[in-house]
């Protein structure tokens, strides 16, 4: 199976956004790809105002997702990416969709919110409550994660556990001291923790580091981008998750019963 990364800087308008998904879904299909991977929170970005994404959210059936769903209707690709929904008066919630065929397949609301580094994503942001279910594509199991939910290895070994083979991650990180090597070794540590590949799509910008990636499940990039837009194609091999779960049964040997939602 074939994966994409598209990876790109989120301006001011949703409109020239919603063009750009739909440039990076049309080229993933054309080169094959099952799975598209887009960055988190894609409706608006402005680095003159933090608020911009949750005041431009939209409802699921809003003019932004119409367009994207246009879009997959054309083809088989399964494609992945978060948006800010309204919930209630100046607030909104971060919303990972899975869209396949024309339809939402799965969504999703980020679990951790990123309080941290003096952001306090929690300020406008509900966090969900629920650890999304697994998707399939080509008989492969997908589990769905955001961002800042990186850094919480219990959650993507709740998803490896429930039958997760691939990890995936819309992300918009944000720069600042260590956070690119936070970035690289958190992505390499989840694919170590869970014998998963990872394939995380970072947003680029003045703000945001970029460095997209698909990782192993031995911790080894297999395909990466620097800090300007770039799409990605990678393949994921069932006989390498084999190989990794048989050499380092990490799963099978665990002492200890698996982490709860709180």
């Amino acid at each position: 199976m074939y994966v994409a990364v598209g990876q790109f800087a989120v301006t001011p308008e949703w409109q020239k956004n919603a063009e750009t998904c739909l440039s990076l879904m049309e080229q993933a299909a054309e080169q094959g790809a099952s799975l598209l991977v887009l960055p988190e929170a894609l409706l608006a970005r402005n680095d003159n105002d933090p608020d911009l994404s949750v005041k431009s959210a939209q409802p699921l059936d809003g003019g932004f997702l119409t367009l994207l769903l246009a879009e997959s209707a054309r083809n088989t690709m399964t494609t992945v990416l978060t948006l800010h929904v309204p919930s209630t008066a100046g607030r909104a919630v971060n919303t990972l969709v899975a869209l396949r065929s024309g339809k939402i397949v799965e969504q999703y609301a980020k679990l951790h919110l990123y309080d941290a580094f003096s952001i306090q994503e929690s300020r406008l942001v509900d966090a969900g409550t629920i650890v999304p279910p697994l998707i399939e594509i080509e008989g492969i199991q997908l589990g769905l994660m955001t961002c800042y939910d990186l850094r919480f290895p219990e959650m993507a070994i709740n998803l490896a556990l429930a039958g997760a083979q691939v990890l995936v991650l819309p992300a918009a990180w944000v720069r600042g001291p260590l956070k690119e090597h936070h970035w690289s070794t958190l992505l390499v540590a989840r694919a170590l923790d869970t014998t998963c590949y990872v394939v995380a799509a970072g947003e680029c910008g003045n703000k945001n580091i970029g460095q997209s990636r698909v990782i192993d499940p031995l911790g080894v990039t297999v395909a990466a981008a620097a800090e300007a837009p770039a799409l990605l194609i990678a393949e994921i091999n069932p006989q390498r998750i084999a190989y990794a779960r048989q050499q380092l049964p990490v799963l099978r040997n665990r002492r200890f019963a698996p982490p709860q939602l709180l």
